[in-house]
This record gives structure tokens, sequence and C-alpha cells, in this order.
């Protein structure tokens, strides 16, 4: 992880008094920092989508750190909390509030909403708190049972003062009614923005790699931090038994994370090390999407699965672990791709034995169509919308859309 060395905007510290803010909408976007995972990707292609809707925007961090800080948007203010534990973010974002009154303070991803919640209450104003829940919370479906047993019931104690919940699909939209006590009238699903303006040219650029060239197929690819919840052990595993069944397919591993040693000297264990390659993060993974002959997710969880979207839109076929909720919404429950069950590495090597036969089952161009659905314009009009019921002065700007 990287620290923001070059900052496109300034990064100002959490002691400001600039007043409230004057505009026809303006909404405060509350980050744990800018590393390079989905729910952050998300957080700031929507920052780009309300800026072009006319919608006033800041970023506040808990911490200015991550690999993403040079596609934060031209101009707008970035506030870096800079504390080391997110309950210490709770006084001074509840200060900011009061400072700047946004219409909307909107947070993302589990303890940040608790924090953004309770800091809105403290901050005795009319900002209307959203939080967003990217990943599942319940102890099935979570990555971490820690979360079921302290985020859901927190939820449910401060249900009364979220504004309203978005979830990025349906099945998170039934955890957080079922589960966290939030009435169903305040719970939205709006999914992921996969894909928008450039998506084609940034999927036509080159990814250069000695395998893409060489004539031996299949080369599968994967996408994902290098941590337990994306299970690449299990996917390790299933390559092993696919090779030993005489499959000649290959793997190249895109992201970082505190598991790669691990993940190197199991893939040793198992003897396949010469199969597969670990290329790190990729600012554009869309092109190792397309040039690959399979997309591999091997999730234990996942709220949605952006990259699985991605390699839709590339017209890739792609293999998913059914993991939760997003990929069996994304995949309609297996008619745009091929669902196995997680942590079962057999299921997950026949169905990449079975990968010569996808590009006939399915087609690029019905792929690409599935994956236009999660377009930037549905998700911002998604939240334009939210916005627009709880402060209904911002409907000039929905209309601007």
């Amino acid at each position: 992880m990287n620290t923001l060395e070059r900052p496109r905007p300034p990064i100002r510290s959490i002691d400001v008094a600039d007043g409230p803010r004057r505009s026809p909408l303006s909404v405060l976007v509350y980050l744990y920092d800018l590393r390079g995972g989905g729910a952050e990707r998300q957080c700031l292609t929507l920052v780009r989508e309300l800026l072009t809707a006319g919608v006033s925007v800041e970023l506040i961090l808990h911490q200015a750190l991550g690999e993403l800080a040079d596609q934060i948007p031209p101009g707008i203010p970035v506030i870096n909390l800079d504390r080391r534990r997110t309950r210490h973010d709770v006084l001074p974002l509840a200060r900011y509030v009061r400072q700047r009154r946004p219409d909307i303070l909107l947070a993302n991803v589990d303890f940040i909403n608790i924090a953004a919640t309770v800091a809105g209450i403290l901050s005795t104003t009319r900002t209307k708190v959203v939080i967003t829940q990217h990943n599942p919370i319940s102890e099935e479906f979570s990555a971490d049972g820690r979360q079921y047993r302290a985020v859901a019931p927190l939820y449910r104690i401060l249900a009364p003062f979220v504004s309203a919940a978005v979830a990025v699909s349906d099945g998170i939209a039934r955890e957080l009614v079922m589960l966290a006590g939030l009435p169903e009238r305040k719970v939205v699903t709006i999914y992921n923005a996969v894909i928008g303006p450039g998506f084609e040219e940034r999927a036509k650029m080159p990814a250069v790699h000695p395998w893409f060239s060489d004539g031996i197929s299949p080369v599968y690819v994967t996408a994902a931090r290098l941590v337990p919840q994306k299970d690449h052990e299990t996917l390790l595993r299933a390559m092993a038994i696919h090779r030993q069944n005489g499959g000649q397919g290959r793997l190249l591993i895109l992201g970082t994370g505190l598991l790669r040693e691990h993940l190197e000297n199991l893939a040793r264990e198992l003897g396949i090390a010469e199969a597969i390659d670990f290329v790190g993060f990729q600012d554009n993974p869309l092109p190792w999407f397309r040039r690959s002959d399979v997309f591999v997710l091997s999730s234990r969880t996942e709220g949605f699965g952006i990259a699985l979207a991605e390699a839709l839109g590339c017209g890739t076929p792609v293999i998913s672990t059914d993991s939760g909720h997003g990929p069996s919404e994304i995949l309609a429950r297996g008619r745009y791709g091929i669902l196995v069950p997680p942590k079962d590495p057999a299921a997950m090597a026949a169905a990449l034995s079975a990968a010569g036969e996808m590009h006939r089952r399915f087609p690029p161009e019905s792929l690409k169509a599935r994956a236009a659905e999660f377009s930037y314009a549905a998700c911002a009009a998604g939240y334009l919308s939210l916005f627009n019921r709880l402060v209904p002065r911002c409907e000039r700007t929905l209309a601007s859309v």
C-alpha cells in the first residue's frame, strides 16, 4: 500500500472552518482509505458521476493511503482525518459535518458506516446519513464471523438514525432488513457501476505477458486482493487437480495482499508453480480479462463482484463460486457463466477443464449485453433518485442527468 504522495487535489487537515456548503446538492463521501479494492473504486466512480451531474462533492478519509490516489477527480477537496482507529474518526467527523453541513453524508462498509452514523447524531445537523453495504453481514456468508457478531447488532441499534441504506445486491438488501433491523422502506438496491465511458477503450489497451502469445491454452485470470475472503487457496488446489488430470491451463493472479508469500509457497508445494504467475496490482485489469480465455473468481463471499461484471463486459467467459449474493445475481443463476460451490477444489477443477466449450455456451455479445445492465448511468441515477427522496430540493440536479 502506498501513501498519497502526489494527490491531485490538496489534502487538508480536519481543522477547517470554511462554513456550510452552498450548492443545489452537497455530498460528503466518507471512506477508510484509497486502497485498490472494489468498494474504493466504486466510490471514486460514483464521485465522478455526481460531479458530472452538478453535485458538490467532498471526500473525507480515515487515512490518506492507497494506490488509487491518481484516480481522484481533479479539484475535489480531500480531507485526511489521519486517525489510528475508525472509532477515533467520530468526533472530528462530527465536527466537520457541523461546520460544512452537507446535505448527504455517504459512508461505505461496516465500521465506517457505524462511525458515520454516530458522527451524524453528534453533529446535531439535518445532514442525511446514507450507509452503503458492499459485503454480506450474515454469519453464513461473511468473510469473518466477527463482522456478523459486531456489525449487525450495531446496525440494529443505530437503524433509527440511518436515513437510508444502499445495498449492492438484493441479497445484501435482505440481510440489512432481516439481520440489521433496518426498515424495508429505508433500504434500496443499487448495483455497482461497471460499464461507463471509455470502458471499451481501456479494455483494448495492451496487456503484455508471454502466455498470451505462446499458443498454449487455456489461460485463466483472476483479480482480487490476496486475502482469505477471496480464497485463492481453493483456486490453486483446483489448478493442481486440473493439471493432474491432464489439463494445460495456466493462471494469472492479479492483485496484492498479505497472503502472497503463503500462496506462492502453496503453488510450489502443489507442484504447479510454473503454471501460476502473480502479476501484482494492475491499475487497468480490463486488457488482462479481455486477453484471457476464462475469468475465475474463487471468493468465499461476495456482496457484488465487480471484477466478474468487468470480465463479462470484455466478453470473457467466467467461472465463479456461488459465494453469497452478488455473483449469482450478476450471472442470473448460471445463465451467463458457471457457478460452483465455494471452498470446493474438485468442483472448481471440473469447471476449469470445461473452458474449451465456454465460448460456445456463453457468446461474447451475450455477456457484454448482460454487463451493460451495470452501467455508470444506472448507478448514478439510483443514487440521485435516493438523494432526491431524502433532499427534495435536489430534484433539478436529478433531472439534468
